[in-house]
């Protein structure tokens, strides 16, 4: 009993490991799936590869004279597909931005490594996890010293008709970003308002600021929303 726990320890210490390193950068950065999301996601998959390479100890009786061939690969098929309703959970819409798509790949990632370690690849499960790693974190710092570049989805409503309004938004927008393309036109309030949304990059926190500050001072602006993307 204590040799057949021993063969498992190396796997499952492997996958919590790999699911530590991985979630330690998700929960540096805030977000909702963090260090104790990872590990448990690799551990599950490692865990469940575990009980799929030894299915010939499962305590099942065969039929007389029938020969059962397993497959592993369905139980990696099945882990997998699971896994993507896990991270359609952290993936969320305010607004008009989608949050959460580098979590849920990460988390993705997490529960093929833990497979890796689970079918025993252990050289293939610590490569993956260096990399991704490498991918979450030396990419972010290189990203950081590139000039900032920030995608802002805006949206901005007046009196259906006050076409001067309209212009000057449009003329705010021009100013931090000349190349601001319109993203959605829509009639509110019972057709009293007019809608509008756009998609704008800004060099930064200056230039939202100033964004805001200039829509804000226009009085026929009625609602507005800027709505910066993060992932």
């Amino acid at each position: 009993m204590m040799a057949e726990l021993a063969g498992h320890w190396a796997p499952l210490l492997g996958a919590v490991l790999a699911g530590g390193v991985i979630g330690l950068e998700r929960e540096w950065r805030g977000r909702a799936a963090g260090l104790r999301t990872h590990i448990l996601v690799c551990l599950a998959s490692s865990l469940l590869m575990q009980a799929a390479m030894t299915q010939q100890r499962w305590a099942f009786l065969a039929l007389p004279d029938e020969n059962i061939v397993t497959d592993p690969t369905r139980m990696a098929h099945g882990v997998l597909t699971g896994i993507g309703f896990l991270c359609a959970g952290v993936i969320f819409r305010t607004g008009f931005s989608i949050h959460g798509l580098t979590t849920a790949a990460s988390l993705w990632i997490t529960s093929a490594i833990g497979i890796l370690f689970g079918v025993g690849l252990y050289g293939l499960g610590a490569l993956a996890t260096v990399v991704t790693a490498l991918i979450l974190v030396a990419l972010r710092l290189i990203s950081l010293r590139l000039p900032a570049r920030t995608v802002v989805d805006v949206e901005a409503a007046w009196a259906r008709g006050d076409t001067a309004t309209e212009d000057a938004v449009e003329a705010a927008l021009a100013i931090v970003d000349p190349a601001a393309r319109a993203d959605r036109i829509e009639v509110a309030e019972h057709g009293a308002m007019a809608v509008r949304s756009w998609r704008v990059q800004l060099r930064g926190a200056s230039d939202l600021k100033a964004l805001a500050a200039n829509l804000s001072e226009l009085d026929g602006v009625k609602r507005m929303r800027l709505d910066p993307r993060d992932d």
